[in-house]
């Protein structure tokens, strides 16, 4: 299928020359004078790519305007920027935008042509690598023997038939997504939308119209992932992290079954299966007033909770194996000599959990897939060496500085009380007397962070 390009420039011979060039080349193309032909343009059908003239006559509404207009309707399109008015600070404000490249006049067509080409590359290796990222996300299964591990695999099977809410909970990197992906995939609505909504990325006051959309007073829309997910299954990533007003507002959704658009009149009907996940523990957001409890209630239908990898090291030889052999055939590479019963594996404390080590094994095989067992190691200690600290320190920053006290507290204890435990190989009596504390006291406090497999 031709690529399809439009052309807006005030200048009439410049516009028939990039147009006839581009034709001659084998691109569709579409043209427009002004600002008010290329919104005309737009509306019926966005491009693949654009070429904009900064300074548009008739009007008060420029190239500028026209770049903010695209990237609101697609930040991906590639849009190049031509002028002969140039002046750095244009050109620099004009790639910050969003522009692809800005050209100045006079230029050659061969320079468009090379331009136009480039754009459409690099773009399509974008498209590729977001592609491969899918395939290298969707392609993994829930793997594991560890009982809970099971029991989370008999639930989803039981839920198949079933429009249930879901709340998963679990630490950073335990798999929470790759489970409502799994649960979507087997619903009926698997051939529906399947739409991921990361409330810890968004910015404060984005919550509203990215849920919900907006609308605008020349009838254009924005649509938000209700929208988007209609029919489908919508995944509320790191719930804990939206404000309490839109909270409320969610709420509402979930008992009327529908929603209205930021500046919108009508009301849509919300045919939305909602799942919901967490690493924080709700119940401690809900009684420091962080968290409204009626909405947990309502997303609470079902719940799932995720172990720790330290909490099933029983399923790390059957995910090296299952990784190894995974990430080698989709990067069409040999599996690395990574051995399941490398004692690596069960003395490091895997801070970022499933995440950590599919990462992990995805870099050896790119690294070493030819290596011998002798150098894999070596490239394992060295990844691990710098990982955790950085992982550490990363999730700690992040949960102080989003905890409560008490929270972050516990963390304190937890990682401490760990690092002392790995430093005596797990005896509890050294450890208790090397931080001062009775056994059975120090029994208890271990039990109630979570820490289990200790004896």
């Amino acid at each position: 299928m031709k690529k399809e390009i439009l052309v807006i420039d005030d200048n009439a011979d410049i516009r028939f020359l990039i147009c006839n060039l581009l034709k001659d080349n084998g691109f569709s193309i579409r043209a427009a004078a002004n600002y008010d032909q290329a919104l005309y343009e737009i509306d019926k059908k966005l491009p693949d790519l654009a070429i904009v003239d900064i300074k548009l006559d008739k009007g008060d509404k420029d190239g500028i305007d026209l770049l903010k207009h695209l990237m609101k309707l697609n930040s991906q399109l590639p849009v190049l920027m031509i002028s002969g008015h140039a002046t750095v600070q244009l050109a620099v404000e004009a790639i910050r935008l969003g522009a692809y490249e800005f050209i100045e006049k006079p230029f050659s067509v061969e320079k468009i042509l090379n331009y136009v080409k480039r754009a459409f590359e690099t773009f399509e290796l974008k498209d590729e690598k977001q592609n491969l990222e899918q395939k290298l996300f969707h392609s993994f299964d829930l793997i594991g023997n560890s009982g809970e591990i099971v029991k989370i695999q008999k639930l989803i099977e039981k839920l198949k038939n079933s429009e249930s809410r879901i709340l998963i909970t679990g630490p950073t990197g335990s798999g929470k997504e790759l489970v409502a992906r799994k649960i979507h995939k087997n619903s009926q609505r698997a051939n529906k939308p399947f739409i991921v909504l990361n409330a810890a990325l968004l910015q404060p006051n984005k919550y509203e119209k990215e849920l919900f959309g907006e609308e605008f007073d020349n009838g254009k829309i924005s649509y938000g992932v209700l929208d988007r997910s209609n029919n489908g299954t919508l995944l509320l990533d790191e719930i804990s992290e939206i404000p309490l007003e839109i909270q409320s507002h969610i709420l509402r959704v979930l008992i009327d079954q529908k929603y209205r658009r930021v500046n919108g009149k009508d009301y849509n009907r919300a045919n939305i299966r909602i799942i919901a996940s967490s690493s924080k523990n709700l119940n401690e957001m809900i009684k420091l007033g962080e968290f409204r409890e009626d909405l947990y209630h309502r997303l609470n239908v079902v719940p799932i909770e995720l172990p720790s990898l330290v909490n099933r090291y029983e399923d790390i030889p059957l995910l090296i194996k299952y990784f190894k052999k995974k990430i080698a055939e989709i990067n069409n590479l040999k599996e690395a000599n990574i051995e399941p019963d490398n004692q690596l594996f069960y003395d490091y404390e895997w801070p970022g959990n499933i995440r950590e080590l599919r990462n992990m094994i995805e870099r050896v095989t790119i690294l070493g897939s030819s290596e011998s067992t002798e150098n894999i190691n070596k490239i394992i200690k060295d990844i691990m060496s710098k990982n955790e600290n950085q992982i550490i320190n990363q999730i700690d920053l992040e949960k102080t500085m989003s905890s409560s006290l008490k929270e972050a507290r516990d963390s304190f204890e937890k990682n401490y009380l760990l690092a002392q435990l790995k430093r005596n190989s797990g005896n509890i009596s050294k450890t208790a007397d090397l931080i001062g504390m009775e056994r059975s006291a120090l029994h208890r406090k271990l039990k109630s962070l979570g820490i289990k497999g200790i004896n």
